[in-house]
């Protein structure tokens, strides 16, 4: 699963019949801190989310074609949850034993 920021859509008239009825977003990799980590890639939307919002993104083929239910499927990245809130705690040295 990747941390990610829906950056813009991608708009076809023609595509593959696996994307049909989904959303096509640029997706920005985010670390834990949400800041941007890696280069943008395409994702299909399941969840209603937009752009600017925070998402998590499945990025695993077996995952994906499970989720929409096909045994085959070009499909790569799926959005698949809407992030409000990242609480990640960091542990330095013995700081962590307290």
């Amino acid at each position: 699963m990747v941390l990610g920021k829906v950056m813009g859509t991608v708009v076809s008239t023609i595509k593959h019949p696996d994307y049909l009825g989904h959303k096509l977003y640029v997706i920005q990799p985010l670390n834990a801190a949400r800041v941007p980590a890696g280069e943008t890639f395409l994702a299909c939307d399941t969840v209603q989310s937009g752009v600017g919002d925070t998402v998590l993104v499945m990025r695993e083929g077996n995952g994906v074609r499970q989720i929409l239910q096909k045994e085959i499927c070009c499909v790569r990245s799926l959005v698949v949850g809407v992030v409000d809130e990242v609480d990640a705690h960091t542990s330095r040295g013995s700081d962590s034993a307290q």
